[in-house]
């Protein structure tokens, strides 16, 4: 009867042995009391053809070529605050054009969950329609870099933000927006 034991309990030690490794793996439980932090500094690109901070201006007044203190500032395009869909999610995203014309996505005061496969994502879907999926068209600008903080995001050259409605925190394993902004465009 021993024998008989031991050939069912090795086995199924070693299935849930497995089982355990394969859970640990897919959900990552230790992430839930982890925090990554990541603070970049908006991008302070000057205009094409700029050098120190200056742009060439040909304005009555001065003389060709002369340069000018004014440079070009980044422009916000559009901005909304983060809900919580499945995980605590708030904070702000906004779309930025840099003076060089490159556009990225920023992420301020972001405060949300580390989960295993994290992704930050635009969609052309609002808030309330990405809880069951991100929609045709989305744009994967790629993993989320921290939890907690600020971060820049560029979005490939290209792309048309005005076809996109909200910014999305999505994790990629379990297909589930932990949170997510409506992108409302800017007055002026």
């Amino acid at each position: 009867m021993s024998r008989l034991s031991r050939r069912t309990v090795v086995p199924l030690l070693l299935a849930l042995v497995v089982a355990a490794g394969i859970g640990l793996y897919l959900f990552q439980p230790w992430k839930a009391f982890t925090d990554t932090a990541v603070n970049e500094a908006l991008p302070a690109a000057s205009a094409p053809g700029a050098k120190d901070g200056t742009q060439m201006k040909d304005n009555a007044g001065m003389k060709d070529g002369e340069p000018s203190k004014t440079s070009a500032e980044p422009k916000d395009l559009a901005e909304g605050s983060f809900v919580t869909h499945e995980h605590g999610t708030s904070g702000i995203a906004r779309t930025i054009r840099l003076a060089d014309g490159g556009q990225l996505l920023r992420l301020e005061n972001l405060k949300t969950s580390e989960g295993p496969d994290v992704r930050v994502y635009l969609s052309p879907r609002d808030i309330n329609a990405v809880k069951t999926g991100l929609g045709d068209g989305a744009v994967q600008l790629g993993k989320l870099k921290g939890n907690l903080g600020n971060q820049n995001y560029t979005v490939p050259a290209g792309t048309d933000l005005s076809k996109f409605r909200s910014a999305v925190i999505w994790c990629e394993r379990f297909s589930v927006s932990f949170g997510a902004a409506d992108l409302a465009p800017e007055k002026g």
